[in-house]
């Protein structure tokens, strides 16, 4: 591992520094995360319970914490046995409990059986084939036969923990191998993402160069729409109102034409109708003055039409000529103040334009410059022996694969051994435990109750066998698998508690980091082993905690102190070079003029021509008087009605003429001069709303006109300025966020050492402890526990096969002898023993003892 970590050392490019928070927009990098297949936990969910009821077992009978104090004396080589080992027995007093009762098991239990043996043979300890019979020979039979059964089954819950443990150890020469091969593509994956991780840095520069590229080609909008921006508010208004002037010189221009020719319409008009009427009228005079109108009927007739003939003449229309303001208006008309407005409008519009053609050769020369950075980064990945460092990592992780597959038959060879170890200990269990439930079923289902002890069964019997087979197997091999489970109790609890407890709580990583631990001249071991300075505080803690979380090399190992990025990597000289360029572009937008002064001119000469002076209401007053100063078609039906009173004559005649002459003058000459008056009264108020504050509004367009050139004129070069600044700044922005991006990729992301940190977890917590050390704890506890259960089992197996074998001689219980005495004198319990009495059993004996 230390190995790995020193040529891992030559991976690391530049120091750390974080990524600003103000990301350019479409400016995200983001390094490819590589797939690593090996899994970081290496839990066995069915039977991970199993396994926790061990450690549960194990925290009791090894409650105390982690020695850490004793480890670091034995590292050190401090450790005194004679004076230090009351520390020991009391960090191992569980453990040495287990152990001292393991042995008592190994040593006591071949001696019992030998002893047990031989009083078997003499008869003795119930090897004597008579069995007392008492009354409560029922509940004692089958209270013993419940136990037996009881832990019959206890045991076989051990032999199946056993049998389980006994898989997972087969499986673990195939489950390290699987393990080791996928550390190993990690591993490879890391050496082969590298490079790529390298050329994706490069290729982001391409990227953020197209976006400087691009932002600098459309300068003119970005740059040129900045300073158009800060303009507009000003010029905007003011030549939006000027052109509002302009649409109302124009306006005015029209009205006062249709003013003007409806006033010379009106003229002619008026002067016809007082011509026609004037007609119309002496001819009705001239018949009133008749000889027809003098002599009644008609005398009356006539008289009656005289006094409202002097009514009938025409409201002369006198209204004076605007034509000397028309021709005011048509001047300043002709200055064409809307197309001056319009280059207004252009000459803002222009300035993106202008902006353009003016930086176009400073871009040009900036584009060329910035491929400078791209050749600094691509000469600072070069100048590591990356190449180098890859080849010989990529050696030494080949070595090491050939190496574990060379070893591996050898490993494979002991997981057999271990393997058959274990199930040779799982099969005898299983066969005495076998026995034992053969007995058990053979005896209870051929006990017959109303059989003598003499005459039980042949299945009775056999039972009864069975479980003295039992005891004898549990004699003869117990010693032997006890040995065994107390051996690998002895490894498997310290494996647990020693390395991997306290590498799962990292109180292992904690001792480790002792100064002067592993190199009593070094204070830290890992930056004396990686940096070569041991006073440099790099922890085994640490760097495990930065590879677990998938940090890269250079800032987990603190590479810092080897190659420092601050001082070879400074990203202000070159942002600073670009903003400086950039800042200092020669962008000259001269102060333009928003209105000349022929525009002005015109401005001032419509304040001044007069039309706010016209007598409007004077028109509108005329304009409201009918043409005529009685109703032409009242007076004409007035007339017709006379002259049809009248007799047949030249009056009547001459008077129905005059009706249909007045009726015509109404028809084509009043209503027409009526529809003139409207006309006039429509452009009257027109205007009278254009003029309406003339030469006040003019006045404030002129202030304003003012007030927006001075602005211009005092402060573009100043905005120019400022915006120039702020474009540079966003370009520079670029740049540095592309290169503070690769400090933080090379330091925190690129070439993460989360691989090692997973390749140190499948050794110890994975091989070591889950693959290793957990089977061998279930295995020790599972046929520990059916190897102690072996006791009481044949205690009880010994005592029931009395019930269901087969007796060579049995007590006669005598029912007649009902005599209390005599009872007594036979046998306090009323049964009396036959061969006292010289009364043989007609049972053949058996000639087998057990």
């Amino acid at each position: 591992m230390a190995l790995v970590f020193i040529i891992l050392l030559l991976l690391a490019l530049c120091g750390y520094q974080p990524v600003s928070t103000d990301t350019p927009a479409a400016l995200i990098y983001e390094l490819p995360t590589p797939e690593y297949e090996t899994q970081d936990t290496f839990e066995v969910w069915t039977v991970g319970p199993l396994y926790q009821m061990v450690h549960s077992f194990l925290d009791v009978v090894q409650p105390h914490d982690f020695p850490i104090d004793m480890i670091r004396k034995i590292i050190q080589k401090n450790f005194d046995l004679s004076v230090d080992s009351k520390e020991i027995a009391y960090y191992e007093i569980g453990v040495l409990i287990c152990v001292f009762l393991g042995l008592l098991f190994i040593i006591l239990m071949p001696l019992v059986g030998y002893f047990f043996c031989l009083c078997r043979c003499c008869n003795k300890c119930g090897g004597e084939m008579h069995q007392q019979q008492k009354q409560n020979e029922r509940y004692r039979r089958k209270c013993l036969g419940s136990s037996l059964l009881v832990i019959c089954l206890l045991m076989s819950l051990g032999i199946i923990c056993g049998f389980v443990a006994n898989h997972q150890i087969r499986t673990l020469t195939e489950k390290t191998k699987k393990l080791e091969e996928s550390n190993y593509r990690d591993l490879q994956t890391l050496l082969a993402e590298t490079p790529k991780e390298i050329n994706y840095i490069l290729v982001q520069y391409t990227t953020t160069k197209k976006k400087v590229f691009s932002d600098l080609d459309g300068i003119g909008i970005l740059l040129g729409g900045r300073i158009k921006d800060q303009l507009r508010p000003t010029v905007i208004p003011v030549l939006d109102e000027i052109k509002a002037m302009a649409t109302v010189i124009k306006e005015t221009k029209y009205a006062l034409q249709d003013m003007s020719s409806t006033l010379n319409s009106l003229q002619n008009r008026s002067t016809q109708l007082v011509t026609n009427l004037t007609t119309v009228r002496n001819n009705i005079e001239n018949s009133l003055s008749s000889k027809e109108c003098a002599s009644p009927p008609a005398n009356n007739i006539c008289d009656s039409v005289k006094p409202g003939l002097s009514n009938l003449r025409s409201n002369h229309i006198q209204l004076p000529s605007v034509d000397r303001e028309l021709n005011t208006v048509n001047n300043i008309y002709k200055t064409d103040l809307e197309s001056l407005v319009r280059r207004g409008y252009m000459r803002l519009d222009k300035i993106p334009d202008t902006i353009q053609e003016e930086t176009a050769v400073a871009i040009s020369e900036f584009k060329t410059a910035s491929d400078s950075i791209s050749s600094f980064v691509m000469n600072m990945t070069q100048s590591v022996p990356i190449d180098a460092a890859l080849s010989g990592l990529s050696r030494y992780l080949n070595d090491g694969n050939s190496y574990f597959h060379k070893k591996l038959p050898e490993l494979e060879e002991y997981d057999s051994y271990l393997w058959l170890g274990s199930l040779i200990v799982c099969f005898l269990l299983t066969l005495i435990v076998t026995f034992f439930y053969l007995g058990l079923f053979c005896g209870v289902c051929g006990y017959n109750k109303r059989a003598t002890p003499t005459g039980r069964g042949c299945m009775s019997n056999t039972g009864g066998i069975f479980l003295m087979v039992g005891v004898g197997f549990s004699f003869l091999f117990c010693w032997i698998m006890m040995i065994l489970v107390v051996l690998t109790f002895v490894i498997g609890v310290n494996v647990e508690k020693l390395l991997c407890e306290p590498y799962a709580n990292k109180k292992l990583l904690e001792v480790l980091d002792t100064p002067y631990l592993l190199n009593e001249k070094w204070q830290f071991y890992l930056s004396g082993l990686i940096l070569y300075n041991p006073n440099i505080n790099l922890t085994f803690d640490q760097v495990y905690s930065d590879c677990k979380s998938g940090r890269g090399v250079y800032a987990t190992f603190r590479l810092e102190n080897v190659f420092n990025i601050s001082n070879n990597f400074n990203i202000n000289k070159h942002t600073g070079d670009i903003r400086n360029k950039l800042e200092n572009l020669n962008v000259n937008v001269s102060s333009f003029e928003l209105l000349d002064d022929a525009g002005r001119k015109s401005l001032e000469d419509f304040a001044f021509s007069g039309i706010d002076a016209i007598s409007y209401s004077t028109y509108l007053k005329e304009a409201e008087k009918p043409p005529t100063q009685v109703d032409l078609l009242t007076f004409a039906s007035s007339l017709e009605a006379k002259a049809n009173q009248l007799p047949e004559g030249n009056v009547k005649q001459a008077w129905k003429m005059d009706v249909e002459n007045i009726r015509a003058i109404h028809q084509h000459q009043v209503l027409p001069l009526q529809q003139l008056l409207n006309t006039l009264k429509q452009r009257v108020q027109t205007l009278e709303h254009k003029s309406d504050k003339l030469l006040e509004r003019v006045n404030k367009i002129l202030q304003s006109l003012d007030s927006a050139q001075n602005f211009i004129t005092k402060n573009i070069s100043s905005i120019v300025m400022e915006e120039t600044k702020k474009f540079g700044k966003i370009i520079a922005d670029y740049f540095e966020h592309y290169l503070q991006w690769v400090i933080y990729a090379i330091t925190e992301k690129m070439t993460p050492c989360k691989p090692l940190a997973t390749a140190m977890d499948s050794a110890v917590n994975g091989i070591l402890c889950h693959y290793f050390a957990d089977p061998l704890n279930l295995f020790w506890f599972g046929t520990g526990e059916a190897t102690v259960l072996l006791l009481p089992a044949v205690i009880i197996a010994v005592k029931l096969a009395k019930y269901y074998r087969r007796m060579d001689s049995e007590d006669i219980y005598d029912d007649v002898e009902t005599v209390p005495m005599k009872n007594l004198e036979n046998g306090s319990n009323g049964y009396h023993k036959d061969h006292l009495y010289g009364v043989h059993n007609p049972v053949m004996t058996s000639s087998s003892r057990y």
